[in-house]
């Protein structure tokens, strides 16, 4: 760079500046002479003369911005930087309506930098350091161009968004490590930006693109891993399943019993979520299976329950637990008609306040029905208490009971508990896992975006079975009782097994009847001082069974206190292995516990790739170098022999580019389009019964506070029909696209 003098130096005496009488004035910045431009400077490009304007703006206290440029052809001739509030700009609004501020002063401070044909560099022609308004350098950091993001801020920025972890913690983990908010070059707004604009940023066009290549990938991941789409004519998505190996895995052991949930709100195309979750050998939720809905059609779940089956080889499950969907029991019944289907019973007794609100003394309906349904011990006392409750309280002619009672073979405990359950009895494990999405996504989330908060999921629960699985591995605890039993469960299912154990020293055992080795007690179970709940067991001594009235272990799996005081009593001191399944058991070596779950690798760009894999080997070196003053030192010396040799090549390379191609292995999506996005007002109402849910939320209102008014929820929206094509995921060749935009679906 060359040096000459220019008539256009900085004289503080020679600017008028004209404040507001509650104006304080800023001293002005005292700027290193180099740092100053002057005509007649050159540079080898225009972005190196930008950079030096840039630098000195920086130090005097303004910011720049580029006025114009002016080409011939696609040859950039000569451009003009000025101080960023060098136009003054006109509002049509009236100064007295105008709220928002405005920066334009017409300020002249500039400079003109134009290209030398001959030489091929660039040389400033005109300069102007006046400006018509105070700078200062205190204030200058936080001026939008001299606040950046570096490599390693933004790959955090990343690397937390993924995690889930809120912008503003993430602004404040920053603020922590730099020493306060003074060492930042940034602020909190710049990171919410970063993330809205670069992390989030994917167009409605490119979403469904993203979708099936995130698929793809895991499919070329492992050719295990299934997923199926169904299309519209226009090749949007309607219909979308997927499951990755190791849920494939583990329903083998377990899946025989599954509950299923949708939700809502989880992506910006109202796709509705639904989820297939299992219980594990640590009574833990485990994701089998997801999937995207374009509606709650009979049909769309008769698609997708067809589809799970597929994936999970054609084996249906032992029982399913659903909401009180009608379309969900209709399809299960015609996809899987020996599965055994329960209601949540959570959800129908929550109703309770809304469909018996109008009685009088509701609060004590609510109390005596609860009695009847959790207490009645058979299902002739079901039906004798069910009838005793309506006529005690006029409600035989409530269409609402009569229907429960007409269904009560599939939410009544009773009518159910004589099958295997895994102690699931409501939805609220699927919920569980809702709630977990939408810790991190809203309604507003792309669909890519969704699929990664999936893979955390399932690596959060593939997380927690491997340290329950360590726990049971590396430590004991302590049996109550000298029964070995007790030692073949895992840890949470011990712990059950346990409170059984010590239950029965409450339970007093009466033989009633006995002949031929069979037995008939009547074992009472203290529940308070003078409160005794009697149930009936039967102990076979030829075969070694005995059975429970309470069927704890028919639909949990483990013995209960009743049956295990009757075997004290019978002075049996081996259980039958029969009692002890191998569900529950951590001596069992289960196949999926040695396949990793799904995790899609991001794509990142090579630099961020080149970047990643630098921080994490430096992160060793170090760690090494910081145990002592002298290492460190040594490390230094070299970090600066090594920064200056790279200096050096990045000048000699400097005006020359290379591009680098990484050749990709996945099939065109490029015909996939995305759902119309829907702009919409709290959930949809689409849903069979949702004038059911409406009353609910209206009665819980007016239960809380009779002073407000009455809510207006939408009415369901109209589900528009059209043909489909179907996409398999073991055929590569395909072509996807979004549902269009006339497509009214979901519209509110």
């Amino acid at each position: 760079m060359d040096d000459s003098t220019s008539d256009c130096q900085l004289n503080p005496g020679e600017v008028d500046y004209k404040f507001e009488s509650n104006e304080v004035s800023e001293p002005l910045s005292v700027v290193d002479d180099q740092l100053v431009p002057k005509v007649g400077m050159t540079f080898t490009t225009l972005e190196d003369a930008g950079k030096f304007y840039r630098n000195y703006a920086k130090a005097a206290g303004f910011s720049t911005r580029v006025q114009s440029t002016n080409r011939k052809g696609n040859e950039i001739k000569n451009q003009l930087i000025t101080c960023s509030r060098e136009e003054k700009w006109k509002s049509k609004i009236s100064p007295t309506e105008k709220t928002n501020p405005t920066a334009g002063l017409n300020c002249p401070a500039r400079i003109y930098i134009h290209t030398l044909k001959d030489v091929g560099a660039w040389i400033i022609s005109k300069v102007v350091l006046d400006h018509s308004h105070p700078c200062c350098l205190s204030k200058a950091e936080m001026l939008k161009q001299h606040r950046e993001l570096s490599m390693s801020i933004r790959r955090t920025i990343e690397n937390n968004e993924e995690a889930g972890i809120r912008p503003s913690k993430t602004y404040q983990s920053f603020v922590a490590a730099a020493g306060g908010h003074r060492e930042l070059n940034f602020i909190e707004k710049d990171v919410r930006n970063y993330i809205t604009r670069e992390v989030r940023n994917v167009s409605e066009q490119e979403d469904a693109k993203e979708f099936g290549k995130y698929l793809l990938r895991m499919k070329e991941k492992n050719q295990n891993s299934f997923f199926e789409l169904e299309l519209e004519e226009d090749q949007s998505i309607k219909l979308a399943f997927w499951a990755d190996v190791r849920s494939r895995a583990a329903f083998e052991y377990f899946g025989d019993v599954i509950s299923f949930d949708t939700t809502y709100n989880t992506n910006r195309y109202n796709l509705v979520c639904g989820s297939f979750v299992g219980v594990n050998h640590h009574g833990q939720s485990t994701l089998l299976g997801c999937s995207l809905m374009k509606n709650e059609e009979i049909e769309s779940f008769k698609w997708l329950f067809q589809c799970w089956l597929r994936c999970m080889g054609g084996n249906a499950p032992k029982g399913f637990l659903t909401d009180q969907c009608a379309s969900m029991k209709r399809a299960l019944e015609a996809c899987m008609p020996t599965t055994i289907h329960r209601w949540c019973i959570w959800h129908i007794m929550k109703k309770i306040p809304s469909k018996l609100n109008g009685y009088k003394g509701h609060a004590d309906i609510e109390q005596e029905m609860s009695q009847v349904v959790w207490n009645s011990h058979s299902k002739d006392s079901f039906d004798r208490n069910w009838n005793d409750f309506l006529l005690n309280f006029g409600l035989a002619d409530n269409k609402w009971l009569s229907d429960l009672y007409e269904d009560r073979h599939i939410w009544v405990p009773i009518y159910l508990d004589h099958h295997f359950w895994a102690g699931i009895r409501s939805t609220q494990r699927s919920e569980s896992m809702h709630s977990f999405f939408n810790k991190f996504i809203t309604r507003n989330s792309s669909l890519i975006q969704f699929v990664k908060q999936y893979d955390n999921c399932l690596g959060s629960r593939e997380q927690a079975e491997r340290e329950s699985d360590a726990a049971d591995f590396h430590t004991v605890i302590p049996c109550a009782t000298k029964s070995s039993i007790e030692a073949l469960y895992t840890h949470q299912k011990f712990r059950e097994v346990q409170a059984q154990f010590r239950g029965k020293a409450n339970c007093i055992t009466i033989l009633t009847n006995s002949a031929l080795g069979y037995s008939v007690y009547e074992v009472g179970k203290q529940v308070s001082s003078s409160i005794f709940n009697k149930f009936v067991v039967t102990y076979d001594s030829v075969a070694a069974e005995v059975k429970c009235q309470c069927l704890l272990f028919e639909s949990r799996g483990i013995l209960c206190r009743h049956a295990l005081s009757v075997l004290s009593f019978e002075r049996v001191s081996q259980v039958s292995p029969r009692y002890i399944l191998e569900r529950w058991s951590k001596k069992v070596k289960r196949r999926h516990t040695h396949i990793k779950s799904s995790h899609d690798e991001p794509l990142l760009e090579p630099r961020s790739k080149r970047f990643d894999q630098l921080v994490f080997r430096s992160q060793n070196i170090c760690e090494f170098a910081s145990e002592s003053e002298e290492l460190t030192a040594i490390l230094h010396r070299a970090y600066n022999n090594v920064m200056a040799e790279m200096e050096s090549l990045k000048a000699k390379r400097k005006g020359t580019s290379s591009l680098s191609h990484e050749d990709a292995n996945l099939e065109s999506v490029n015909e996939l389009q995305s759902p119309p996005r829907i702009r919409t007002r709290g959930r949809p109402k689409n849903r069979l019964g949702s004038k059911l849910y409406k009353q609910i939320a209206n009665a819980t209102k007016k239960k809380k506070t009779k002073v407000l008014s009455e809510i207006n929820l939408f009415d369901a929206a109209s589900v528009a029909h059209s043909n489909s094509s179907q996409y398999q995921g073991h055929v590569m060749n395909y072509q996807f696209r979004v549902p269009a935009a006339g497509d009214n679906s979901f519209a509110v």
